[in-house]
C-alpha cells in the first residue's frame, strides 16, 4: 500500500523518532500546541468516563485506532483534569488508573517503534491490523473498552464506506457511555486552497505528501511518497456517523467538533497545496524553543483569499486578523511599549478571545519587568505568545473544517 511505503520512509529518515524541537514530526507545536489542542478538547469527557469507572471501583480500557509508535498514548497521558486548576497539575489519567491500552496500526514499523519503548509493560498490547475490514477478531473477541480513540486523520485513510463500518463495529463493540473520537482532515483549511473546488456532495482524496518533515532545502530533492486522505466537513462526518449508527443499531451521540491547527497546520509550510500560505509553523516553532528569540515581524499574516468563498474568507480575514493584533501586542510590549499595547487591548474588547490574550501577555510582561537571571522574553513571554495564539485558534474555531485537523468527539448509548 502507498500509505504503508509513505510511512516506512518518514520513519527511516529518523525524523520520526520522539523528540521535540524546530523540526521532524515531534516538534515544538505538536507537543504544545496541537497534542495540547486535543488533550483540552476531550478533557471533560474523558474526565466524565474515568468518574464512572472509579466510582465503580474500575479501570479504564482504551483501543487506539491507528496508533503509530503509541502518539495516543501519550496524548492521553497529557489530557488535564477539569477538576483541577493549573497550578496542581492534575491529569485525568493518572497512575494506575489504566486497565489496558491496546494500539492498532497497519505500518509494522511503527509498531516496533512502540514495542520498543512500551511493550515491556503489562498494560499494553500492540497489534498488526488492517482497519478497512473493520475491528479485527483480536478486538471483537475482548471486552469492551472505555475509549475508542484515533489521532491526527486516521479515518482519512478510508473510504466513507469504509468508516461507517468501522464506527458500525466500535458502536456494537463498546458499552453503554463509551467514548469515541474520530480524527479527519479538513476540507477547507487554508493549507491546501487550492483544493477548495472540489464538489462538496462527492467524496474527495487529496494526494498527501508526508514533504513537511524535511528541511525546505532537503525538500527540493527529497523523493517523497505519496497516498490518498480523505478532506471532511462537519456536515459529511456526521452523514458518515449516521450510517453506522443504523448499521449498528447504536446511538453515537455527537459531544463536540473541533478544527485543529488552522494556523500551524503540517502544510503551511511546504505551500504544496497554496503558494500564498504564510510560513507559521517554524516561526511558532521557534516562539516555544527555549533562548531563541524570534523576529516577530516574520509572524504577520497576509491572507490571500480564494474569489468565490466569501464565507471562509471572512473567518480566515477575522481569525488572522486576530492572530495579527497578537503579535502586534507583543511586539509593543517587547519594545517596551505597555500603554501602546494596553491601548490595543482595551480596542479590541469585541473580540473577547484576542482582548484576554491581550491583557495575559501585558499582566506577565509586567510581572517579569523586574526578572534578570533568565532571558524573559525568550523563555517566558515568547511561549506565552505562542500559547495565546493557541487560545484565538481554539476559541475562534467554528469545527466545521476549517483546520488541517476535523474532530469529532461522540458518546455511545445503548
Amino acid at each position: 500500500m502507498a500509505e504503508k511505503t509513505a510511512y516506512s520512509q518518514a520513519v527511516n529518515t529518523g525524523k520520526y523518532d520522539k523528540s521535540s524541537g524546530l523540526l521532524g514530526k515531534y516538534d515544538n507545536v505538536r507537543r504544545c500546541w496541537e497534542d495540547a489542542t486535543t488533550a483540552l478538547f476531550l478533557s471533560p469527557f474523558l474526565q466524565g468516563v474515568t468518574n464512572r469507572k472509579t466510582a465503580a471501583g474500575q479501570k479504564l480500557r482504551v483501543l487506539d485506532l491507528g496508533c503509530g509508535s503509541a502518539d495516543g498514548y501519550e496524548l492521553l497521558l497529557s489530557v488535564p483534569s477539569p477538576e483541577e486548576n493549573t497550578i496542581t497539575n492534575g491529569y485525568v489519567i493518572e497512575p494506575g488508573l489504566l486497565e489496558q491500552y491496546v494500539g492498532l496500526d497497519i505500518n509494522r514499523d511503527l509498531l516496533d517503534m512502540a514495542e520498543d519503548i512500551y511493550g515491556a509493560l503489562p498494560t499494553h498490547k500492540f497489534v498488526e491490523a488492517d482497519l478497512t475490514h473493520g475491528l479485527p477478531p483480536e478486538i471483537t473477541g475482548e471486552k469492551s473498552f472505555d475509549l475508542y480513540s484515533t489521532t491526527y486523520g486516521t479515518l482519512s485513510h478510508f473510504h466513507d464506506e469504509q468508516n461507517a463500518a468501522l464506527i458500525a463495529d466500535i458502536a456494537k463493540h463498546a458499552a453503554d457511555g463509551s467514548i469515541f473520537v474520530g480524527d479527519w482532515l479538513g476540507r477547507y483549511s487554508y493549507e491546501w486552497q487550492d483544493l477548495w473546488g472540489n464538489p462538496p456532495d462527492q467524496e474527495y482524496f487529496m494526494d498527501y505528501r508526508i514533504s513537511y518533515i524535511y528541511s525546505e532545502e532537503e525538500r527540493q530533492d527529497a523523493d517523497i511518497a505519496s497516498f490518498p486522505l480523505r478532506l471532511m466537513t462537519r456536515q459529511e462526518i456526521l452523514a458518515v456517523i449516521d450510517k453506522a449508527a443504523r448499521q449498528s443499531g447504536v446511538t453515537l451521540e455527537p459531544l463536540a467538533f473541533f478544527d485543529r491547527s488552522i494556523l500551524i497546520g503540517r502544510h503551511m509550510d511546504t505551500g504544496d497545496y497554496n503558494a500564498n500560505c504564510p510560513k507559521m509553523r517554524v516561526k511558532v516553532n521557534s516562539l516555544f524553543e527555549p533562548h531563541l528569540r524570534t523576529d516577530l515581524s516574520s509572524l504577520k499574516i497576509d491572507h490571500v483569499p480564494r474569489a468565490g468563498y466569501d464565507k471562509l474568507n471572512g473567518f480566515f480575514d477575522y481569525f488572522f486578523a486576530s492572530v495579527n493584533d497578537a503579535v502586534a501586542c507583543a511586539s509593543l510590549l517587547f519594545a517596551g511599549r505597555k500603554s501602546a499595547a494596553e491601548g490595543m487591548a482595551r480596542a479590541a474588547s469585541e473580540n473577547r478571545s484576542l482582548a484576554e490574550a491581550m491583557q495575559t501577555m501585558i499582566a506577565t510582561a509586567d510581572a517579569l519587568s523586574a526578572v534578570n537571571w533568565v532571558d524573559a522574553r525568550a523563555d517566558f513571554l515568547e511561549p506565552l505568545l505562542g500559547y495565546c495564539l493557541r487560545k484565538l485558534e481554539m476559541e475562534l474555531q467554528p469545527g466545521s473544517g476549517v483546520g488541517h485537523g476535523l474532530v469529532g468527539i461522540f458518546q455511545i448509548r445503548k
